[in-house]
């Protein structure tokens, strides 16, 4: 039994669209865009694939000199997050704080002289070790915060930050804590670029997520954090509620390492049981925030699973158009921007999208779309057969 609703009362939001979420906004609803190779690593390969890299120089925590690029970009989140709920650090200090956060492999496989020198026995210095170490990404910002509830990271392929943000919703749901700082992080690495590019499933284009003539996926890096937060701590602390995490869903195909399955019957299942959760019908759906990522089978599977479960036609919206797909920080990046855009009243169009795929059997939006200040969903698909959902509403259930 629910205890508590699970209010969000703050957003961050790093990527490249911008290093806040005041500067993201205004990129979307304006249609830029600006992939490029990739600028932080060498590719060594003949054909690369456009990123979204962030431009700018992520400041070096002076509490650890060894701190990943993700776990700097959890932080820079997080900070514009508390700040924009009004936390500081005397009051998580009185609160029960919990920080869960998703992320992939990025930050773990940028070691590659240490793996050539351990694999030709050169006995290489462990430093790299130390560093992969102390960069659990919840660990470290729960340190840097001095967080006194749970702490864990989630590394669930690209449905980590929206299973993070569930997990939240039941933190708070079951008085495990009275805030929870919760999203998802990642950075480009050389071993990720050269591992989807294998998979040919990266585009030497900008991405077009649902167009006829798509050709594959940019990778992309950031942060997205949400503060979670119990209604009776947001009446101790007289502040406003954004939106609400109304529900959550997650459920496994267990089709294919890589591939989702045709009929989408894992995605179908964690929008049904997110939908009961929340309460919610599929009337009041204002638009959904669709996984998008751009792929053949993706945006095929995906595209055919909203048609038949929203027939009415709801928007629907691909915001990796604008930050490339960010993987284990997707979900918890597009969570953030799913409840600005309810707060705008406003979802921007989904960049690239020329031609409609009849395939898809949906049209995503092709320009900044009016909407009620209501509920969306938020779809992610992970690699594994996972598919997560959330459902955020300005109102709870």
């Amino acid at each position: 039994m629910k205890t508590s609703f699970a209010c969000i009362t703050g957003l961050g939001c790093i990527c490249a669209a911008g290093i806040s979420l005041k500067a993201i906004m205004p990129v979307l609803y304006t249609g830029k865009r600006n992939p490029s190779a990739p600028s932080n690593f060498r590719a060594d390969i003949d054909k690369t694939s456009p990123v979204f890299e962030i431009a700018w120089s992520l400041p070096a925590d002076p509490s650890a000199n060894n701190a990943s690029r993700t776990s700097l970009l959890a932080l820079a989140a997080a900070m514009e997050a508390l700040e924009h709920a009004h936390l500081d650090n005397m009051i998580l200090k009185k609160k029960r704080v919990g920080v869960v956060i998703g992320t992939t492999v990025g930050c773990t496989l940028n070691n590659e002289p240490f793996y050539r020198a351990y694999r030709d026995k050169k006995n290489p210095e462990v430093s790299p070790i130390k560093r992969f170490l102390i960069n659990n990404t919840a660990l470290y910002v729960a340190g840097f915060y001095n967080c006194s509830g749970p702490a864990v990271t989630i590394a669930n392929a690209c449905s980590s930050g929206t299973d993070a943000v569930g997990l939240a919703k039941s933190w708070i749901e079951n008085d495990i804590c009275d805030i929870v700082i919760a999203g998802g992080a990642d950075e480009l690495c050389r071993t990720t670029y050269l591992g989807f590019t294998s998979l040919l499933i990266t585009s030497q284009e900008p991405c077009r997520p649902f167009d006829r003539n798509r050709k594959g996926l940019n990778l992309g890096e950031g942060a997205g954090i949400v503060i979670v937060e119990s209604n009776r701590s947001v009446k101790e602390r007289g502040v406003q509620v954004i939106a609400y995490v109304k529900g959550y869903g997650s459920s496994g195909d267990a089709h294919h390492p890589t591939a989702p399955h045709p009929g989408g019957s894992g995605l179908r299942r964690a929008i049904d049981i997110a939908m009961r959760d929340s309460g919610s019908k599929v009337n009041e759906i204002e638009f959904i925030n669709a996984h998008g990522t751009s792929t053949m089978d993706n945006d095929k599977v995906e595209g055919k699973v909203i048609a038949n479960m929203f027939p009415n036609s709801v928007p629907v919206v691909s915001t990796k158009s604008y930050t490339g797909h960010t993987l284990g920080a997707a979900g918890g990046i597009e969570a953030v921007l799913t409840v600005q855009a309810l707060v705008d009243r406003q979802i921007p169009a989904t960049a690239g999208f020329e031609e409609y795929d009849p395939e898809c059997a949906i049209t995503p939006t092709t320009k900044n779309t009016p909407i009620k200040s209501g509920t969306a969903i938020s779809n992610s698909l992970a690699f594994g057969g996972n598919n997560s959902v959330l459902v955020i509403g300005m109102e709870h259930a």
